[in-house]
């Protein structure tokens, strides 16, 4: 980059010393410049006679080349400095789909306040796939919890924990207890959440005690599934802060007790930008909901 300023300058004036004062560089270091240029380019720009400085047949070649090469570095340098300043950016961060924008809409609204230069693209997927999406680039952070550990090409800030709840319709036979017992949910018609990231990880516990939730519809959608839920089709097994529907009603469920952790997730020691280091500090300090539900020691 210097050294196509440093050439410029001197087409421009055809003058060492004035083409060093534009530059602001010396004289000598503005020569030394032009010369491995020349070396890359393999000839002489310039015929340097006494008080005839001019442009060689192939310094007046490649003028209109590196004259296009500098704008693109000014805007090149702009840019970078830009993204320092975490100005006209783009953070890219992935959601799991079973988290929903109530629980983050605060986070982000914040954050733009403080940050209002940068945009925010939300992806939404499940951990899975946010994984793989971190791992390749195409993602910088990602909220999610697992019930499994991380790889360990991962780190994850833990924000928040929350319970694994039973959401029903208000008339629905069980609403009238305040906490249910997975035995006490034996039976029952179960509406699915088909990105359920504990789902099977439960169904293992449900089936080591005999319990068995008959599956009556299924949907990607926790809209739909909440929808069919509050119109009376079965009960569902939700985290507490996805519940979103308020003509439902969520008891907490035990013996035992489903959790997850939700995590802001970034590849491990990969560097990043200033914005990305802004978020996670943003998230560190934020004041996470807490569960609903006292603690309640199950019956004996």
């Amino acid at each position: 980059m210097q050294q196509v300023r440093y050439f410029l300058a001197l087409a421009r004036t055809l003058n060492f010393t004035r083409a060093a004062e534009q530059a602001s560089v010396s004289q000598p270091a503005l020569t030394r410049a032009i010369q491995q240029l020349e070396h890359e380019l393999g000839g002489p720009l310039f015929h340097r006679e006494r008080h005839n400085t001019h442009l060689s047949e192939l310094g007046r070649m490649m003028l209109p080349y590196l004259e296009l090469i500098q704008p693109q570095t000014e805007a090149a340098k702009a840019r970078a400095k830009a993204v320092r300043n975490a100005e006209n950016v783009t953070l890219k961060i992935g959601v799991m789909c079973t988290i929903g924008p109530a629980v983050i809409s605060d986070l982000i609204v914040k954050f733009r306040a403080s940050h209002p230069d940068v945009e925010l693209e939300i992806t939404d997927r499940s951990a899975s796939q946010l994984l793989e999406m971190l791992s390749g680039g195409a993602l910088e952070l990602a909220l999610f919890g697992s019930p499994e550990d991380l790889d360990r090409r991962f780190h994850g800030l833990p924000l928040f924990s929350e319970r694994f709840v039973i959401a029903m319709s208000p008339d629905h036979p069980l609403a009238a207890r305040n906490v249910l017992t997975c035995r006490e949910t034996d039976g029952q018609a179960y509406v699915n959440r088909a990105n359920c990231e504990v789902l099977e990880h439960a169904s293992r516990e449900l089936d080591a005690q005999g319990v068995e939730w008959h599956r009556v519809f299924s949907s990607e959608r926790d809209d739909w599934v909440q929808g069919m839920i509050r119109a009376g089709l079965g009960m569902g097994f939700f985290p507490e802060l996805s519940v979103t529907d308020p003509g439902l009603v969520t008891r907490r469920l035990i013996g035992p007790e489903f959790t997850r952790t939700v995590m802001l997730v970034t590849v491990r020691d990969r560097p990043h930008s200033p914005v990305v280091g802004a978020f996670v500090e943003q998230a560190r300090a934020f004041d996470w909901p807490s569960s609903q539900f006292a603690a309640v020691e199950p019956p004996v």
